[in-house]
């Protein structure tokens, strides 16, 4: 497959406290109270909404609960979206063909872009450039030259620019990070990090709407800055399986993973990445991988394994193992922390001795000692649930945290720098697996060494 790139221990935690989007506590003392809660209603909110499919009309039902917001207008280039839009906001916002005008209109405060990602660059920096604070949906960028662009345009600007991978804003992934800076769990090496689906609507090939045809569908409008085509249904509803439009697994999966990662860990991004990816089973409907492996390697002294396969959900769904001296910490639905229980057992090479010092070593009353309270310690020290799942809508949290921000005029958790990094990640493990080659991170650049 040709690269869609060549289309176009606990002291280092505590050292890198400012390396995620300022730090946490920062923003806490800054009174950005809103990242643990809602934000209580002042004054009104106007959103305006650039794309309304399925995942925007999921951003939409969190957005309707928070008191404050009103969607006045909503975009789309398939008019079934935006009429189902506007019906799931009870009729208010109205229809808007260019998104231009919406960018344009004084009324309107915020927009929310979630279009697919060939669009983002141009859309967030007109949106900055034209006023609007903004909510874009993950991944921030389509390749790897835009990201600084987008910083360079919201610092230009004094609006509040949030990235939606909305995993940091959830209550396990905040007490997750807490425990980890604890040092609970002695010195980290090595954390492993997944997303496994195994059906159809899993790997992107979604219903098509029978009502799709060319007078519903502007296909020039989808198009936009991408390669020209011949009008293609599959491309426009399932275009995370194209390269001219999407990373695939990496860009729309690995990039949750790595913000994650990066907010636990508090880092910047890795100074190292290995990727490797093919597509085996869905390759009538993409030329992205359906598979795919990576390797990253951090400078604060750690390691991340991270995978994501269309054909498999042995480990079902997502989730992270942050793997420690003194236990590790298994995050999903729920928080869980497994102590390391090691009980030395040198008997298989003791018994290559001669049989009298064999015999002597194992007699001698301190080693009767140890092995009896390494059996004890062991037996004691049980798998213990920290949070249980189910502690809400962590859209809804990481929308509030923007409310929130853009009330105080604070800069969010997932700032454009964290989007950035976090995409980033992405389009190295993209461009290794087509090239073959380790990928490098400069961070004086505060983007991917060029070679």
């Amino acid at each position: 497959m040709e690269s869609r790139e060549k289309q176009i221990n606990r002291r280092s935690f505590i050292r890198g406290g400012a390396a995620f989007a300022g730090g946490l506590g920062a923003m806490i003392a800054a009174g950005n109270s809103s990242l643990f809660g809602a934000v209580p209603p002042s004054d009104k909110i106007t959103v305006g909404f650039i794309g309304v499919g399925a995942r925007a009309q999921q951003i939409m039902d969190s957005m309707i609960q928070i008191p404050g917001l009103e969607i006045v207008n909503v975009c789309d280039a398939y008019t079934g979206r935006v009429k189902r839009a506007i019906s799931r906001a009870n009729g208010r916002p109205k229809a808007v063909e260019d998104y231009r005008r919406i960018l344009q209109d004084k009324s309107v405060d915020a927009v929310v872009i979630a279009t697919p990602d060939h669009w983002h660059k141009q859309m967030a920096i007109e949106a900055v450039e034209a006023g609007k604070d903004v909510y874009i949906e993950k991944p921030l960028t389509y390749n790897v030259d835009e990201g600084i662009e987008i910083i360079n345009a919201v610092k230009a600007s004094d609006r509040v620019f949030q990235v939606g991978s909305q995993g940091i804003s959830s209550g396990i992934q905040q007490k997750a990070r807490d425990v980890i800076g604890s040092g609970k769990l002695g010195q980290i090496t090595m954390i492993r990090a997944y997303f496994n689906r195994n059906t159809a609507g899993g790997a992107w090939i979604y219903p098509i709407p029978p009502d799709a045809n060319r007078s519903t569908v502007d296909w020039e409008k989808f198009l936009g800055p991408a390669p020209q085509r011949a009008f293609d249904l599959p491309r426009f509803f399932r275009w995370r399986c194209y390269q001219d439009y999407s990373g695939g697994i990496a860009t729309d999966l690995f990039v949750h993973l790595c913000t994650t990662i990066h907010y636990l860990m508090d880092v910047p991004a890795p100074v190292q990445v290995m990727g490797m990816g093919d597509l085996y089973r869905w390759k009538t409907s993409r030329d992205v991988p359906d598979s795919i492996n990576a390797s990253l390697k951090y400078r604060e002294g750690f390691m991340v394994n991270m995978s994501g396969t269309f054909n498999n959900t042995m480990t079902s769904g997502s989730g992270f193992q942050v793997l420690g001296t003194e236990g590790s910490l298994e995050i999903g639905g729920r928080l869980t922390f497994h102590p390391e229980t090691p009980v030395e057992n040198d008997r298989w090479v003791v018994r290559s001795w001669e049989k009298s010092l064999d015999d002597a070593y194992y007699a001698d009353p301190k080693m009767i000692e140890y092995e009896e309270k390494a059996r004890a310690r062991s037996a004691a020290r049980k798998p213990e649930v920290i949070m249980s799942g189910g502690e809400g809508d962590s859209t809804k949290a990481h929308l509030e945290h923007w409310v929130g921000c853009i009330k105080n005029r604070n800069t969010p958790l997932e700032n454009a720098e964290v989007g950035h990094r976090a995409c980033s990640v992405a389009h190295m493990v993209n461009m290794s697996i087509a090239s073959g080659n380790s990928m490098w991170w400069d961070f004086e650049r505060d983007n991917i060494r060029k070679w």
